[in-house]
């Protein structure tokens, strides 16, 4: 596991060179926000690393509900006391192991790993623009229905789930990146993703937080070149 650290953001990245799935600390002055949770055995370092902190977790926060992302939420829950768990409302059908699509969202099945038997039951639902601590929530649905993006509004550090990718190359969920073609594979939407994106430019990140790759400062550039090949492929 590597360990980075950026202003209040500590990005936790499994496997970076391999095969990289990343989970986020969110340092507030009295607690920790947890962004994903990865999968099973990040557990460990989790927990390991907020001791380092020093700092209670009291809130888990998915963006979405693919099994690389919600991997060690069972296994967080039942060693935390009082930990408050909030997911996207449209993800929580897929928590619970549904890809079912609602009206509305057309005929494109939902990909990627569903999961099949997490017992967590989330406390809150988010709808898009909750404040959850110092972060905003931002819906920005392609990768799944209901994904969302948080933006810390101390700094403007963007964690975005998978509507981004960094390893292999900058990409929209949906453009694949033959070199690490898993978040394209795994994509619902491509157009959504790529209205997403563009949304996502308006809040003007400093820095971009995604669920596999490394983290990129000042990322508005790379995320217009982002936008622009995927909507050349």
């Amino acid at each position: 596991m590597r360990l980075t650290k950026i202003n209040n953001l500590y990005q936790l990245s499994f496997m970076p060179n391999l095969f990289p799935v990343n989970c986020y600390l969110i340092e507030e002055d009295e607690y920790l926000i947890v962004i994903d949770t990865g999968l099973p055995f990040c557990k460990k370092a989790i927990l390991k690393t907020a001791k380092g902190i020093g700092k209670p977790i009291k809130k888990i926060v998915l963006t979405h509900a693919h099994t690389d992302h919600v991997g060690a939420l069972d296994g967080l829950t039942q060693e935390l006391q009082d930990v408050e768990v909030l997911i996207p409302r449209r993800e929580l059908k897929i928590l619970k192991g549904d890809a079912s699509l609602e009206e509305g969202e057309g005929n494109m099945p939902i990909k990627g790993g569903i999961p099949k038997n997490i017992k967590t039951n989330p406390d809150t639902l988010l709808e898009d623009g909750d404040r959850i601590g110092s972060l905003v929530a931002i819906h920005t649905p392609g990768h799944t229905p209901g994904m969302m993006s948080y933006l810390d509004i101390r700094d403007h550090s963007l964690i975005v789930g998978d509507a981004l990718q960094t390893k292999g190359g900058i990409a929209l969920a949906g453009d694949t990146r033959w070199s690490f073609p898993f978040p394209a594979l795994a994509t619902w939407n491509k157009e959504k993703a790529i209205e997403s994106v563009e949304n996502l430019l308006d809040y003007k990140p400093s820095l971009l937080a995604v669920g596999h790759g490394n983290l990129i400062r000042n990322p508005v550039k790379d995320m217009k070149r982002a936008i622009e090949r995927a909507k050349g492929h």
